[in-house]
C-alpha cells in the first residue's frame, strides 16, 4: 500500500468506527508517523470531491463513502500479493491455522468481524510475512490461500482487518461472491453512517 492510503485508512477508520468526524493533518501525521506533506498531498483529491472540508485548524469528514471508493479505485490488491498456494483443507481450517502475527482480511475479517458471511467463499486472505511458506508450502495447483504483505502500521488496529480495509480488498477481489460481501458491508456501513 502507498502512504497515503494509510491516511484513507486512519480517516475511515476514524470515521466508521471511532465516530469521529473532525481531524487534524498534526493527528493524522502523528499517529502514521508519516510527514504533513504527504497528509496533505493524502487530502487534495479528498476536497477536489469534497469528501472533507480542510479548515484552518483541521478538517471535517463530510462524505466518508466518496473517501472509501476513491480509495476502493486507486487500490491495487494484486500488488501487495506476497505469496499464494492452495491448501487441501476447509477455508475454517486454514483461518485456524494461522500464525498468530497474520492479521485477517477479505472475506475471513468480515466473517469475524460481524459474525456471519453473506455467501460461501474458498479464498483465505491474511496480511502476513513470508514466513507463512513453512506453515504452507508452495502449490501449482489453483492457489485458495494469499498472503497480502502486513504494512508496520495495521497491528494498531487490531488481528482483523478495519472496516474500510475489509471494504476496499473486498471490491478489488475477482470471485463471483465478492459482490455478496460488498452488498452486505455497504448495508453495515450505511447503518454506522446514519
Amino acid at each position: 500500500m502507498k502512504k497515503i492510503e494509510f491516511v484513507y485508512r486512519e480517516i475511515l477508520y476514524q470515521v466508521l468506527e471511532k465516530n469521529e468526524r473532525r481531524l487534524t493533518q498534526s493527528f493524522l501525521s502523528k499517529e502514521l508517523n508519516i510527514s504533513l506533506s504527504v497528509i496533505n498531498h493524502a487530502l487534495k483529491p479528498l476536497r477536489k470531491m469534497n469528501a472533507v472540508d480542510v479548515k484552518q485548524r483541521g478538517f471535517d469528514v463530510i462524505d466518508a463513502k466518496k473517501i472509501l471508493y476513491f480509495w476502493a479505485s486507486i487500490r491495487n490488491l494484486d500488488k501487495d500479493i506476497i505469496y499464494k498456494t492452495r491448501v487441501e483443507m476447509p477455508v475454517y481450517k486454514i483461518e485456524n491455522s494461522m500464525p498468530d502475527d497474520v492479521i485477517y482480511g477479505g472475506y475471513s475479517a468480515y466473517k469475524f468481524k460481524f459474525k456471519d458471511v453473506p455467501a460461501d467463499y474458498s479464498e483465505v486472505y491474511v496480511y502476513g510475512d513470508i514466513s507463512i511458506k513453512e506453515r504452507f508450502p508452495q502449490s501449482k495447483k489453483l492457489p485458495n490461500l494469499f498472503i497480502l504483505k502486513k504494512d508496520t502500521l495495521m497491528a494498531k488496529y487490531g488481528k482483523t482487518a478495519i472496516i474500510a480495509q475489509i471494504f476496499v480488498d473486498i471490491w478489488n477481489l475477482k470471485e463471483w461472491y465478492a459482490r455478496d460481501f460488498l452488498k452486505a458491508l455497504e448495508e453495515k456501513i450505511n447503518g454506522i453512517l446514519e
